[in-house]
């Protein structure tokens, strides 16, 4: 799946910063620093396929982030006979900046003032990735019109800090939860924008904070939920952000939570994806082992209940590569987006990714449902085999270190499938891949398909990256195809949900970017967001658009990757969107802009109300 992180967090990098230097490199550090990456690197970035970072997005980051990454982080294998020094330099040269370059907004005390409300955990906000336990990302009651929407303004603007924006938000009552690259999480007002209070995990924190009431003892807590880049899971006081408990799910040296865990009945449902099929482009590197799972936990203690992984069968010993390295098999199917809750059938939906080794796995590139008090696998429904697939493997490495016999598309299912009831009351699963294809699947049926519909031409940067969203009768879906040359279909689609029959398709507009041509893309991989009469989808170009449900108009548009002063620091821009949607509710709509993974970073969350008030 392309939105693992390439480089790990703020928090792994201390444990390095012995390294840091202030002072610009030398010329035969430069020297050193040329050497050491074309010897290394250059053979991948040079020539930037698909998910692999272009030399241009490396000079981009800090050198602290890549040391981290090089040594804690997915390119560990990479670096392995690279002393620390020679791990400096090279990340030096390739960041063209010194360490201890400033990479994040300087913020400043951003206090509330006045105490905030007792929290109210009801169904009108918007807790989670996808609004419900369904992941249907529809709100029902926005706080705001239809005939509003073209007078959204923006209210006010925070500053991330962190490399750039990308955890969803989540708003429950008057507090809006957000997390940063940092592994910061903290509570704002919602209204305001100031901080209520922030939590410090141990390393990069990416997804929406899911809350809710646990049973500590004799007392009921609310408490906010969430996983970080070392697969760890956290709970924290939701009102004060006191810590509750912390729980690693997975040992494996790459696996990572990047999916928003899902509470319900007193159970944390979290799903764990990895880096491996970043790692195992080092053909020194014992080719694979990980597999994607769900894992249930006690919410008020974070004891693991139940751990079952996609793939059934367990990693064994196969073929040496070509280098003389043991490959194992099978591998892969990691778990990238948040499990969706069937309760009246009492299973548990996940979409999976793609497999890394040539061994038969069925478990990849499916959706997947687990039984929720047992965690046993009850059925899979596979779109693409043999999507075997590692990072930086085209058709002329095929077979070579530890690339596949035949290298895949990298078609995963990265966005968290939608149980959706249908008007009459019939029920449907609802998933989107990065094929471009889109699926209707019957629950009553183990999974079967009832229908699938092409929307984009799919990619392993194309197709539907993050997630549709669906009201009464209609599902909303954006296709990235960014980076496909022939037959792109970028843009927003509207589906019957019943069958799949397409009612209209809006091509995202070809504007010139505010910032200019660099990063200048057109597409729309972040989730959709849904309210009665219209739907929100935002754009590598770094707009954020309204689109009338009737007919796919655009009503409004919003550009958000000009700089604008915040409530917690200087001017701040914005840039592309991309991986979590809109938030809305209490009739203010919240904004992630500058996810910078594939497109321009930044660092803006804005709040829009009807004429900014």
């Amino acid at each position: 799946m392309q939105h693992f992180r390439f480089m790990s967090s703020v928090g792994a990098i201390l444990g390095i910063a012995l390294l840091a230097l202030t002072r610009p490199m030398h010329a035969e550090e430069a020297s050193a620093g040329a050497t050491l990456y074309n010897v290394r690197c250059a053979g991948c970035h040079e020539n930037a396929t698909g998910r692999i970072p272009t030399r241009a997005t490396l000079r981009e980051t800090a050198p602290e982030s890549i040391v981290g990454a090089l040594t804690t982080g997915a390119m560990l294998f990479q670096a392995s006979g690279m002393s620390r020094d020679e791990i400096r330099t090279v990340a030096a040269y390739l960041s063209a900046k010194p360490f201890g370059t400033p990479q994040q907004v300087q913020t400043r005390p951003n206090t509330c003032t006045t105490p905030a409300a007792p929290l109210q955990v009801t169904a009108q906000y918007w807790n989670g990735w996808g609004k419900d336990v369904r992941n249907t990302r529809y709100q029902p009651a926005p706080g705001l019109s239809a005939a509003e929407v073209p007078r959204l303004k923006m209210k006010w603007a925070y500053a991330y800090a962190g490399r750039f924006a990308q955890g969803q938000p989540t708003l429950i009552g008057d507090r809006l939860f957000v997390s940063n690259t940092n592994g910061e999480v903290s509570a704002l007002d919602a209204q305001t924008g100031c901080e209520r209070w922030t939590f410090k995990a141990a390393t990069s924190v990416k997804v929406a904070v899911s809350v809710g009431a646990v049973n500590i003892g004799d007392k009921t807590t609310n408490a906010a939920f969430f996983g970080d880049e070392r697969a760890s899971v956290y709970a924290v006081n939701a009102e004060t952000g006191e810590p509750l408990w912390k729980t690693t799910v997975d040992t494996h040296a790459v696996s990572r939570i990047v999916g928003a865990p899902v509470l319900h009945e007193g159970r944390l449902y979290v799903p764990v994806s990895a880096a491996e099929e970043g790692a195992a482009r080092e053909p020194k590197y014992q080719c694979c082992t990980f597999r994607g799972s769900v894992v249930a936990m006690n919410a008020a203690n974070g004891a693991v209940i139940w751990k079952t992984y996609g793939i059934v069968d367990e990693p064994k010993p196969t073929k040496i590569n070509s280098l003389g390295v043991q490959m194992f098999g099978p591998a892969g199917a990691a778990i990238w987006s948040a499990p969706t809750i069937d309760v009246t059938r009492g299973l548990i939906y996940v979409g999976t990714g793609n497999s890394y080794t040539d061994t038969q796995a069925d478990g990849s590139n499916a959706i997947v449902a687990f039984d929720l008090q047992t965690g046993a696998r009850r059925w899979a429904t596979q779109a693409t085999a043999k999507d075997n697939f590692v990072l930086g493997c085209g058709a002329k490495q095929s077979g070579q270190g530890n690339c596949p016999a035949k290298v895949g598309p990298d078609f995963d299912f990265g966005a968290a499938p939608i149980l959706h009831t249908l008007p009459g009351g019939r029920q449907i699963i609802l998933a989107g891949q990065k094929s471009g294809m889109v699926y209707g699947l019957d629950p009553d049926s183990a999974g079967k398909v009832l229908w699938k519909t092409s929307v984009g031409k799919g990619s392993a940067l194309g197709g539907i990256e993050w997630g549709p969203a669906v009201d009464a009768s209609t599902l909303y879906v954006a296709v990235a195809d960014a980076n496909v040359k022939r037959g792109a279909m970028p843009g927003l689609t509207a589906l019957n949900a019943a069958d799949g029959k397409r009612r209209w398709y809006v091509k995202t507009p070809n504007i010139k970017c505010s910032w200019g041509k660099d990063k200048c893309r057109r597409g729309q991989p972040g989730a959709v967001t849904a309210m009665p009469g219209v739907v929100f989808s935002g754009a590598l170009d770094g707009h954020i658009r309204a689109y009338d449900t009737r007919d796919g108009r655009i009503i409004w548009d919003a550009d958000t990757s000009p700089a604008v002063a915040t409530v917690n620091g200087p001017a701040t821009e914005g840039g592309a969107i991309d991986a979590g949607g809109a938030t809305l509710a209490n009739g203010i709509l919240y904004v992630n802009s500058g996810y910078g993974r594939w497109g321009k970073p930044g660092r803006l969350l804005i709040a829009y109300s009807v004429d900014g008030k």
